[in-house]
């Protein structure tokens, strides 16, 4: 295919260069433009498949600036710039470019990118139009579904997950009449794990009387019959007093907001929530607009289908098919913290595919884990998954280790020996700790991701091998490339899939269920009787800030279990040095705070209002612990743990 590319450069003979570079290699030039505004009249006129876009231009706006619409209009683009700094990579990798040259650069660099930019351009493109046919087949079987409204929701709200993120999703028909609620929600408390909210749990959880509500729900409609917003927002000035309840009730940033019209011309809002600031883009709202005609079909049969709240407190739901996620494969993945549950959500959505994937984060935050996971979810899951730690291998022994030799290549090669690469056929290889792999070495793994090939150490035949690479790195990749110690176009090549894993000191929300989890595994691994855990040790535990993340917080819960008679509570057994006795103190409390009233609280509050639906009848047929599909003692220990009262019910 002949690429058309738009070259968007101030230096005329800079440009002028890549124009005949470019054009002797067969490629289609569209244009020059030297700034920003010019680059967009052209972009008007014709669209390029890429853009090679120069950060400093003519004008008042950057190339930085230009990527912006870029990226809403779905064209690849190329970094030029004369400065490989760590700021600007930072500022670069932000705007998700298809790659970045540095001048001056060769020739041979320029195609080598470009190429990489196809590359990564056609599998995601593939990758999204597999995604896109999956979900379009799978709103249409949600329509034809006998069930009720609610659990349509629901289903819907699972089945985009896979493009739009959200930690709460309200639906509700637009404007309702004054007075009426018609609000329906569902807010995410695990990885496949959703709680309803209507308006009875609403009202309990944000400690609104009815008159309270009815005044709420008088203003917003007042606002949305007169204006209506539609879009992305991070303000509170765009919302109405309900959604500003929502928001505030469960402590959102960002949200996304589409609307639908049924065929009875009824029109219904799909609000999506996040706890991070900026978590949508416009490519979130091309997502919507793509999908608008499934979206309204399967309104229409909601409306059908009526209103009835489902009965439980937590519902499981599947992704799309094709995309199941078997929560099993991520087992030992312990947390419900948004930003784990976005990485475990990019995981399921590339592990179908071929892609290579760059798991990035600290030490100890569980990329081994997550690489397992991808490889388990993966077509290659009966393949062999074949581990590499690339900074436990001397730099003279790598080459041979990866892709094999032959008998007689070297001293001590006695016999023929299969690399890993091979070894891994059918499957995945997993490459941990990437960025200590020698520059040497990062030439011929860029061969093997280009070409699909090795050649054995002491051989010049290249062998065909089918494996996926999966990578790993705690590593500032930017600033290894910035330094000149890793390769570019390696970088890229690597990089066509992401996922980060966040550090334990920004999940904190996790460490309560963590510490029982490596409590209780240490406790059964040493035959000691589980008593329990000091609240010293958790206030102390929680202040921390694990600079060596959730295998530093493993190594501290086992020590402690070793140093317990099995007759009393656990006890911290050593000084954690992050902890100041001031963090231990105030720091500690406040972190209990937000672990246990922001969410036990609402846990408090929604069986609280499954007691007062059941006139507090817990055991029998529709008794509370039916509908919240527990045990009667299980649900009877719950409310002693959450200090649930005869009279708060």
């Amino acid at each position: 295919m002949n690429k058309k590319i738009l070259i968007v450069e101030d230096e005329f003979v800079v440009a002028n260069a890549l124009r005949l570079t470019l054009e002797q290699a067969g490629y289609t030039i569209t244009g020059i433009a030297s700034s920003a505004e010019e680059a967009e009249k052209m972009l008007q006129i014709q669209r390029p498949d890429l853009v090679l876009l120069d950060i400093q231009l003519d004008g008042k706006r950057s190339g930085i600036d230009l990527a912006g619409k870029l990226n809403e209009d779905d064209i690849a683009f190329i970094y030029l710039s004369a400065n490989s700094s760590q700021k600007i990579l930072e500022e670069a990798k932000a705007t998700d470019p298809y790659g970045f040259l540095v001048k001056p650069f060769r020739e041979r660099d320029l195609l080598v990118t470009l190429d990489i930019a196809s590359y990564r351009q056609r599998s995601a493109m593939e990758s999204r139009l597999q995604q896109e046919v999956l979900l379009q087949k799978h709103l249409a079987d949600i329509g034809n579904e006998i069930s009720d409204a609610n659990q349509k929701l629901l289903k819907v709200a699972q089945a985009m997950r896979v493009f739009i993120p959200f930690d709460l999703v309200v639906s509700g028909s637009r404007p309702a009449n004054a007075g009426q609620f018609t609000d329906s929600a569902y807010l995410r408390i695990g990885y496949d794990e959703y709680q309803y909210i209507g308006e009875k749990e609403l009202m309990t959880i944000a400690g609104l009387s009815s008159s309270s509500l009815s005044g709420i729900l008088k203003d917003s409609y007042e606002l949305t019959g007169s204006t209506r917003y539609e879009g992305i927002s991070d303000e509170l000035t765009a919302f109405t007093p309900l959604q500003k309840v929502w928001l505030n009730c469960f402590k959102m940033s960002s949200s996304l907001m589409f609307s639908v019209v049924t065929g009875n011309g009824a029109m219904v809002d799909y609000s999506f929530y996040s706890r991070e600031r900026n978590a949508y883009k416009q490519k979130h709202v091309a997502v919507l607009r793509l999908f608008k005609n499934c979206l309204t079909n399967v309104t229409d049969k909601m409306m059908l289908s009526g209103t009835v709240s489902p009965a439980i407190e937590h519902i499981t739901t599947s992704m799309v098919p094709g995309m199941e996620p078997n929560l099993q494969e991520f087992k030992g993945i312990i947390g419900k913290h948004p930003l784990l549950l976005a990485a475990l959500d990019f995981a399921t959505q590339v592990a179908p595919y071929n892609t290579s994937v760059l798991i990035l984060g600290e030490s100890g935050t569980g990329k081994e884990k997550v690489a397992h996971a991808i490889h388990d979810l993966s077509t290659r899951k009966n393949g062999p998954f074949i581990e590499v730690n690339c900074g436990a291998i001397p730099a003279t022994l790598i080459e041979s280790e990866l892709f094999g030799h032959e008998k007689g290549a070297f001293t001590g090669a006695t016999e023929k020996r299969k690399g890993r690469f091979e070894q891994a056929e059918g499957g995945t290889v997993f490459l941990d700790e990437i960025g200590e792999l020698p520059l040497e070495m990062q030439v011929k793994l860029l061969r093997v991701l280009q070409e699909r090939e090795i050649n054995y150490v002491g051989s010049n035949i290249p062998k065909k091998v089918d494996v996926r690479i999966v990578a790993a790195t705690n590593r500032n990749l930017e600033k290894e490339v910035a330094d000149g110690n890793f390769r570019l176009d390696l970088y890229y090549r690597l990089n066509v899939f992401p996922i980060t894993l966040p550090p334990l000191r920004e999940r904190k929300s996790d460490i309560v269920d963590l510490i029982n989890f490596f409590a209780h595994k240490f406790c059964n691994s040493f035959h000691k009787e589980f008593n329990g855990i000091s609240p010293s040790m958790i206030d102390a535990m929680l202040a921390y800030q694990w600079p060596g993340n959730i295998r530093e917080l493993e190594n501290v819960l086992e020590r402690s279990v070793i140093l317990n008679s099995g007759n009393s509570e656990l006890e911290l057994k050593q000084h954690l040095t992050g902890a100041t006795p001031e963090q231990s103190g105030k720091a500690g409390m406040e972190t209990l705070e937000d672990v246990k009233n922001s969410q036990r609280q609402t846990e408090k509050a929604y069986i609280i209002s499954v007691l007062k639906k059941t006139e507090g009848r817990i055991r029998g047929n529709n008794g509370a612990a039916e509908l919240l599909n527990l045990k009667p003692t299980t649900l009877e220990s719950r409310m002693a743990k959450l200090g649930i009262k005869k009279e708060d019910y």
